[in-house]
């Protein structure tokens, strides 16, 4: 007998404990904190993903990334629908996040979101339109992505209104790394 009511303890256990670790797997999925607020939006190496501002020079007051790095628009997307996949985002990566992205100062939080990829993954959105790095951009304040024109469409840094920033970058320096050009 004891040994049948030791195996019945160890079955409940083991199905209490794995109903917990279902629980909290469920929460942090949908992104619940338990208290209502909603978890960080994190990259995949885990830093928060936040959508700022700063003054670049020429192109005047941009959007950035938590780095300081330039976001940019491609033209070639419809709506919320990236068209840059393959060798275009290896040139252009899609800045991704997990939930909500959190917004810096200048950034209006109203125009942050995020779109499905074909991945299934998230990319952000500004003002409806994906958000972009450019592999070229070695550091915080380049804009060499701006107004080039690779894979088939135009590039340009955006407002904290979400609009295009007309014009070419302060200095050029040619197409997409590793020779990606116009497609």
């Amino acid at each position: 007998m004891n040994s049948r009511r030791t195996n019945i303890n160890s079955t409940t256990f083991l199905a209490g404990a794995a109903a917990v670790a279902l629980s909290a797997l469920v929460a942090v999925g949908c992104g619940g904190a338990g208290n209502g607020a909603s978890a960080a939006s994190t990259t995949a190496s885990g830093h928060p993903v936040t959508v700022g501002t700063a003054n670049v020079g020429e192109l005047g007051t941009i959007l950035v990334d938590p780095k300081g790095r330039t976001l940019y628009r491609f033209n070639k997307d419809t709506g919320s629908m990236s068209a840059c996949f393959g060798a275009c985002a290896v040139a252009w990566p899609p800045l991704r996040a997990t939930g909500k992205p959190t917004v810096g100062a200048g950034a209006d939080a109203s125009l942050v979101g995020t779109t499905a990829r074909s991945d299934g993954k998230p990319q952000v959105t500004y003002n409806g339109r994906p958000l972009y790095l450019y592999a070229g951009d070695d550091k915080a304040g380049d804009t060499r992505g701006q107004g080039l024109t690779d894979f088939g469409a135009s590039w340009y840094a955006l407002t904290r209104g979400g609009n295009q920033v007309p014009g070419q970058a302060s200095s050029s320096y040619g197409s997409s790394p590793g020779g990606g050009g116009s497609y």
